[in-house]
């Protein structure tokens, strides 16, 4: 390595060892690495400014921030609760699966594992202590993990950003996505009726079918928001990142005209907490520029694929090595680190293999939101606990079981692509 990427990785480490906010950490070390190579430092502006006006795609992220808090406000998540625990409560550890499938519908309209652990996951840690007589620690696992669903079932931030990188489709990407979300769903559900099975832990009570329509009818407008915002995208009425403002305003018309929960007051709040939250997702997006031109000017990425090369890996042995190299890094790394800057140096080598980038896309995605729930660090794991006050310690001894399962899940994925290529190839993306 050169002293230029010594002093990089030196001041990278000396901003995470200080616990500074991510994004400067990572513009402080591009700053560190300009001076240390004798470059012009008005190269940050340069770069930031440049490679963000070019990137249409990132209009879609701030909408889907937006969309999401929309829907927090409007009690649409406490209509979906309720729709769930009439479908699913009854089985042993009820709460657990309503949990789960709360956070399966709710994906298909925030795309953030983040808002959807804020949001109804803060109504899911209640429902399943109060109700469903969960030990704290394991209500807050249950969450977390079913959080993890967010961002593989479209619309999806994450997946957003790995097409900017990548060049990927977003709406192969977000097809992709859907049986993985679901299958996520259904490994999270097997894991907890187990669990439940195993530790006495009873079902919700039996909603009567008698009542079962009226449940059905005051969800039903809430459903409506991901029919609207896939079947658009799909039928070509509107593109992927246009998608993410019509979900925006079909949120906002369900809260004011049909709910009527969002008055003026509400939505300067809705507002001003999405442009604190985009203006941090933005921050680092801009900053893992500075880190991506260091890595290019170094040449980092040709070394690595002439590493891989002298290897002789197959696309198999090749996929598996990046699994065991993120779920490694994700035990000590945020997944937005791992995805701005690892990635892209990756994506020379998926290329010369022949890997298909929308399979590639939806493995690594998965392999950063085990990531988020993987101790020590576990993104995941500290916000359920600031959240809901349970000591991190009570969280970190039950998410082993969910770790596991979305561990193994993943294998299945990576061995067979076809699993997650045939919606993508069903609809004509190839």
């Amino acid at each position: 390595m050169t002293p230029g990427l010594y002093a990089l990785l030196a001041a990278v480490l000396f901003g995470a060892l200080m616990r500074l906010p991510l994004a400067l950490v990572m513009f402080g070390g591009g700053a560190v690495y300009l001076f240390a190579t004798r470059q012009d430092i008005g190269l940050l502006v340069g770069q930031v400014m440049g490679q963000m006006t070019a990137m249409y795609v990132l209009v879609a992220i701030p909408m889907f921030i937006l969309a999401a808090n929309i829907m927090n406000a409007a009690s649409i998540s406490d209509r979906l609760w309720a729709m769930a625990n009439a479908l699913v409560g009854r089985f042993r550890g009820g709460m657990g699966h309503v949990t789960v499938l709360v956070s399966m519908i709710f994906s298909s309209m925030s795309g953030s594992a983040i808002t959807d652990a804020a949001g109804p996951g803060l109504v899911a840690v209640r429902m399943m202590r109060e109700i469903g007589k969960y030990p704290a620690g394991l209500a807050c696992a249950i969450t977390a993990a079913a959080a993890t669903i967010a961002p593989i079932i479209p619309p999806s931030i994450p997946l957003v950003i790995y097409a900017l990188i990548s060049g990927a489709s977003i709406g192969a990407l977000f097809l992709a996505g859907l049986i993985p979300g679901v299958l996520m769903g259904g490994a999270l559900m097997i894991a907890i009726w187990l669990i439940a099975k195993r530790r006495n832990i009873p079902a919700a009570e039996h909603v009567p079918v008698s009542q079962l329509p009226g449940v059905m009818f005051r969800a039903t407008p809430s459903l409506t928001l991901p029919v609207v915002l896939l079947g658009g995208i799909w039928s070509g009425v509107f593109s992927p990142t246009e998608s993410a403002a019509v979900a925006a305003l079909w949120a906002l018309i369900l809260g004011t005209v049909l709910y009527r929960k969002i008055k003026v007051s509400t939505l300067r709040a809705v507002f001003a907490e999405s442009s604190r939250q985009t203006a941090t997702t933005m921050l680092l997006v801009a900053s893992a520029f500075i880190l991506n031109y260091a890595i290019a000017n170094e040449r980092l990425a040709d070394g690595l694929v002439a590493a891989i090369a002298s290897m002789q890996l197959s696309q198999m042995q090749f996929m598996l090595v990046v699994n065991l190299f993120f779920l490694v890094l994700g035990c000590f790394l945020d997944g937005s680190v791992m995805m701005l800057v690892f990635v892209p140096l990756l994506m020379p080598s998926v290329r010369a293999l022949g890997i298909d980038l929308t399979y590639f896309g939806i493995v690594v995605t998965l392999n950063f939101m085990i990531g988020l729930i993987t101790p020590p660090y576990g993104l995941l794991l500290f916000v359920m606990s600031s959240l809901t006050r349970v000591p991190l310690i009570e969280i970190i001894r039950e998410i082993w079981p969910f770790v596991l399962t979305l561990t193994v899940l993943l294998l299945i994925l990576t061995w067979f692509p076809q699993i997650i290529l045939f919606l993508p190839h069903a609809f004509g993306y190839k």
